[in-house]
């Protein structure tokens, strides 16, 4: 009799075993559709599931293990389960958005992100819920329902990028993807234990730019390698993109086995960049322990600090751009848009397109002063991922009533530090190095680098997960 799946088993892991014929496709799909069933009806991570096309999907991959005539004739990930964001076109099935004013109908064809995982082996899981239009870092819509922290059921597990965070979070799925247009990787990767890389600006290229290039996919994990490994395969070059760079020569799988070069320079940024907006301590901590460990390991923390902006030119500069980030989306019915990002349309439509592009002439500006100042002082640069602990279920709501663009500014605090990065289009990677004693939460840090070394990040990464390892926690599911 087999051995039991571990669901909390990292992704290339479980690649390697069904490539070996130690697990077949249709046993790890079993095992993630029946913690599906367990625990999602009290977690709320899917908002679309389709059983039957991910049994037929994970026979098809057991049938081709048996034709391989070798294991290396399988791609990378043959056979592993993955879920999609809610946020991506699935061939036949519905993109909402996370909203209920969202044309349900099938897709007819799968984003180019999609097919290059199913290129990779994945086989699709379902979709995950996100806040509506991905404008908040927390998913309780209208129209997919409160997803809830695995960590504690009633704090949030981040956003937008919610679900993703839950599934992995949970033991639903072994990695998942996701998107950032402010945080939304790292966010719902910092509150629910998990590693989540947001590329540089135009790496992995989807169907359209989004949101001026602020947003982009990647993945939520457990294990660094796993992001490594995913990034190998979404980073390929797409000739019909807006812009998309030659798919790099060097594996970042191979990149992030090796170690980090020494002596590295390693900022620090603990301060919030917006003013007025206090940091947690368990969040201080955070960076607090992670320095201690890149310093332990032979790299030099600088005083030097980053060229920033004033609070409202970067707060101006970036709402302006966050108000129109819906801009495009189908609707079956505009009147069904939530309040918060109905008044996010109406600031958006108010503002003339001469005035929206100075506002994005403005973050070029200060987006090449800080990129500069970055690369002339540091190597890395350390933050707090987010200011604050996963906050409850409902914070956002605090003073919606009487205005609705109240949902965006309390979420400030959740994305403060994670928004600069990208305007400034450079890769950030949260890691969980750390555990709140007080609530029993996990606390992320969020390491930056310059525009195209994703390798250095993971390395460094890597180094982190080894000296701090957090494979080990796992959330109380009961």
């Amino acid at each position: 009799m087999p051995a039991p799946i571990d669901p909390f088993a990292p992704a290339v892991e479980l690649a390697a075993a069904i490539r070996r014929k130690e697990l077949s496709p249709v046993e790890v799909a079993d095992c993630y559709l029946r913690r599906m069933d367990e625990l999602d009806p009290r977690l709320n991570a899917f908002c679309h599931r389709a059983d039957d096309e991910v049994r037929k999907a994970s026979a098809d991959a057991a049938d081709a293990v048996v034709r391989a005539a070798s294991p290396g004739d399988l791609p990378p990930f043959h056979g592993v389960p993955l879920p999609v964001k809610d946020f991506l076109d699935v061939a036949g099935w519905p993109t909402t958005y996370g909203s209920a004013g969202a044309d349900r109908a099938p897709a007819s064809a799968s984003d180019p992100v999609v097919r290059r995982l199913t290129d990779a082996g994945f086989v699709l899981l379902g979709k995950t819920t996100t806040s509506e239009f991905g404008a908040l870092p927390f998913t309780e819509s209208d129209a997919l329902g409160i997803t809830r922290s695995p960590w504690d059921p009633q704090r949030t597990p981040g956003g937008s990028s919610s679900g993703a965070g839950v599934a992995v979070a949970a033991g639903m799925a072994p990695l998942a993807h996701a998107e950032d247009g402010g945080g939304s990787i790292r966010i719902p990767a910092s509150c629910t234990g998990l590693v989540g890389l947001k590329p540089t600006r135009g790496l992995i290229a989807s169907a359209t730019v989004a949101v001026e290039g602020l947003a982009g996919s990647g993945v939520i994990t457990r294990a660094v390698a796993d992001t490594a490994a995913a990034l190998d395969v979404l980073m390929r070059h797409d000739p019909a993109a807006w812009w998309s760079p030659p798919t790099p020569g060097a594996s970042l799988a191979a990149a992030a086995a090796k170690d980090a070069p020494a002596g590295l320079r390693v900022g620090v940024l603990s301060d919030s960049p917006v003013a007025g907006i206090a940091v947690d301590p368990a969040c201080a901590a955070a960076v607090d322990l992670t320095l201690r460990t890149l310093e332990s390991a032979g790299h030099h923390v600088t005083g030097a600090r980053l060229p920033l902006p004033s609070t409202d030119e970067l707060v101006g500069t970036f709402t302006t751009m966050w108000n129109a980030a819906a801009a495009g989306i189908p609707l079956a019915d505009p009147d069904r848009v939530e309040p918060h990002n109905r008044a996010l349309r109406a600031a958006a439509r108010s503002t003339d397109s001469w005035s929206y592009v100075e506002a994005v002439t403005r973050a070029q500006h200060f987006s090449r002063r800080i990129v500069e100042g970055f690369v002339a002082s540091f190597d890395l640069l350390v933050t707090p991922t987010m200011a604050c602990l996963p906050p409850p279920v409902g914070a956002w709501r605090a003073g919606t009533e009487d205005d609705p663009a109240a949902a965006l500014r309390n979420s400030y605090p959740m994305g403060v530090f994670t928004s600069l990065f990208n305007v400034t289009g450079q890769p950030a990677i949260t890691v969980p190095v750390h555990h709140d004693p007080a609530t029993g939460l996990p606390v992320g840090v969020q390491i930056v680098a310059a525009p195209w070394r994703e390798d250095l990040l993971l390395q460094v990464a890597r180094l982190l997960e080894r000296a701090l390892p957090w494979a080990h926690r796992r959330p109380p599911l009961g």
